[in-house]
């Protein structure tokens, strides 16, 4: 068997005790991008019907946006970030602007990750949600799960929930339910 069909057999067979709850390492590592949607489509479909609860590691982060409901990212055996994702990405944001302009901003904004070109900086900043003011000449753009992750992840003094940030070795655990 392939290494799409060995992953679903494990899935399946795991689904036919009636779980109430299923934990997942890394199963979508060795899968194609058409096994991984049908992966998660299988997954998904107790957790609709049934309300199993599904703990899933992994690294690929694009593949768990749409599913997430809470998000645990770990770093070194410790909590980064945590929180609902829904929460998480309503407290953050992409700001884009002059570079000049990066120091004024950073001190009016809990920047999580800063990158810098010649004449523009991106911030990725935590804020208390939607009655934040946006600093003038500066673009805000809401924030994906993915571009969230990897901001904290590249701080390893960050973190968004409970818990030190230790490093760049992490891994991402999202919780279903």
């Amino acid at each position: 068997m392939s290494g799409g069909q060995q992953v679903q057999l494990a899935l399946t067979l795991a689904l036919a005790r009636r779980p109430q709850l299923l934990v997942l390492d890394e199963p979508m590592a060795m899968l194609d991008p058409v096994a991984r949607h049908d992966f998660m489509a299988t997954v998904m479909t107790p957790v609709a019907d049934d309300g199993v609860s599904v703990v899933l590691s992994s690294h690929v982060l694009a593949e768990l946006e749409r599913v997430a409901d809470y998000l645990v990212v770990l770093s070194h055996g410790s909590v980064q970030v945590v929180g609902e994702v829904d929460d998480l990405l309503a407290h953050h944001r992409v700001l884009t602007g002059p570079a000049s302009e990066l120091e004024p901003c950073s001190r009016q904004w809990n920047v999580v990750h800063a990158s810098r070109g010649a004449s523009q900086a991106h911030l990725l900043v935590r804020g208390n949600g939607t009655s934040d003011p946006m600093p003038s000449g500066w673009e805000v753009h809401s924030v994906t799960l993915e571009e969230l992750a990897l901001a904290y992840l590249r701080e390893p003094d960050a973190t968004a929930g409970p818990g030190p940030a230790l490093g760049r070795d992490a891994e991402l655990s999202v919780v279903r339910n």
